[in-house]
């Protein structure tokens, strides 16, 4: 019986290959990082870290077009804000809609997975005109309150929600004299936590990594995301790729550090869905 899950050493082989292709491209970001502009002309190019490091971080935060420490503090601002709101809203409704009863509630559901339908790019304009009768253009709300809920994180907490929640858990709360508000917080959230953890983490980085909307919307150059700041290191007819690389490789850093603290929740909440399914 051992010998079906014996991996074989194709199976290693190719495990092997692909967390190769997965992990090279982030270490030489950093290797390119602690170097010169120099080593981006190197042939063949370096694989070793160099010694520069420190002096590029000093220049980076420097660098009066690029703004960076203003953008990682906005970015940090942003994506924790809305991180924080989609999970809260969305474990609200998906427990709304899978475990409560009442009028409208499918077509409600509908209109929540039709949104999903409608591209991102084609609410741009109507978004952006929105941003401009608020005044909203060029300050933070712009980018934050668009993404308070997503009609995907709802769906997903409602699909899970439907399986992991027991509904005689809930009338049992219920006869205890539980109002809606405690059994949510008492019973549902703790029961959806692994999907939420995965809900936060693909918000977390969704927002991080979110260009096009900041774009459109946060015009001040000393006002932007760290994305922006990415951007205008990159602008110009010369550029310095130490400094765009060391910009780049300090805003994974978040995402690397979210991924290791909230890893084994999230990988488990991936596995409880997988065996649920």
């Amino acid at each position: 019986m051992s010998r079906l899950w014996r991996a074989s050493p194709l199976a290693y082989g190719a495990l092997l290959a692909a967390a190769f292709l997965s992990i090279f491209p982030i270490y030489w970001m950093f290797v390119v990082a602690s170097r010169s502009s120099d080593a981006m002309g190197q042939v063949p190019p370096p694989v070793t870290p160099g010694g520069n490091l420190g002096a590029n971080i000093a220049r980076l935060f420097d660098n009066t077009d690029a703004y960076f420490l203003t953008g990682l503090i906005n970015s940090a601002i942003v994506s924790t804000t809305v991180t924080v709101s989609v999970v809260f809203f969305s474990t609200l409704a998906g427990f709304a809609f899978a475990k409560l009863r009442f009028r409208g509630r499918n077509a409600l559901l509908l209109v929540i997975i039709a949104t999903m339908m409608v591209p991102t790019q084609l609410g741009v304009i109507p978004l952006y005109l929105l941003m401009t009768k608020l005044n909203w253009n060029d300050r933070l709300p712009a980018v934050i309150v668009p993404a308070l809920v997503t009609g995907f994180g709802v769906f997903m907490m409602r699909q899970y929600a439907g399986q992991a929640v027991s509904t005689e858990l809930i009338e049992a709360a219920r006869v205890d004299g539980c109002g809606t508000a405690r059994i949510y917080w008492n019973v549902v959230l703790p029961a959806l936590r692994p999907a939420a953890a995965v809900l936060g983490l693909l918000t977390f980085m969704t927002t991080w990594n979110d260009f096009l909307w900041p774009y459109a919307v946060l015009n001040d150059p000393e006002n932007p995301t760290v994305q922006l700041s990415l951007r205008a290191l990159s602008d110009g007819y010369y550029q310095d790729m130490s400094q765009v690389f060391t910009g780049t490789a300090i805003a994974t850093l978040p995402l690397l550090l979210v991924f290791v603290l909230f890893g084994r929740q999230i990988i488990g909440g991936i596995m409880e869905g997988a065996v649920k399914a």
